[in-house]
């Protein structure tokens, strides 16, 4: 039996940029508010918030609309995100923020850029620099650091709330 966590969900640019279509697609329909998102190639991380749709039920939608594309795409057949979906309720401030940089360095640890405004399958340059992003929100998770500067200090190293 194939390991799924290394198979890839995307095989090239062109599939990144079909995934993150359907996000929106999906986030418009479903109306949910995405603070943070980073595309690798076999796995992705998404902090989403929704009001009133479940997550899980968002999820499938996105996830099944990609897949048949990505499977037509391809020539393939079968399940693409089978036993891959896991969610985790944030409970407080400090997991937003500190969920946030965990999903803006995962290609740093990944050892694919040194630094995660070097990503271009990741919101982070939204928030470093301004660069502007369809998909995502800011204004939530930069409310607990007041400025992008700040929160770029938090995620590269140090943190500036528990300095104040």
């Amino acid at each position: 039996m194939a390991n799924l966590a290394v198979l890839p969900f995307f095989y090239d640019d062109i599939d990144r940029l079909r995934y993150l279509h359907y996000l929106e697609e999906t986030r418009v329909q479903s109306f949910f508010y995405l603070h943070s998102y980073c595309l690798m190639t076999n796995h992705l991380h998404l902090l989403l918030e929704t009001k009133e749709h479940p997550t899980g039920n968002i999820m499938r939608k996105l996830n099944s609309r990609y897949a048949i594309s990505f499977n037509k795409r391809h020539n393939l057949d079968g399940h693409v995100f089978q036993g891959r979906y896991h969610a985790v309720m944030i409970e407080s401030p400090e997991h937003f923020t500190s969920t946030s940089r965990y999903i803006h360095l995962n290609p740093v640890k990944a050892n694919i850029v040194q630094n995660p405004e070097h990503y271009k399958w990741s919101s982070y340059s939204a928030y470093a620099n301004g660069t502007p992003n369809r998909h995502i929100t800011t204004t939530e998770i930069l409310r607990y650091f007041q400025t992008p500067a700040n929160y770029t200090t938090y995620v590269q190293g140090s943190d500036p709330i528990s300095q104040n």
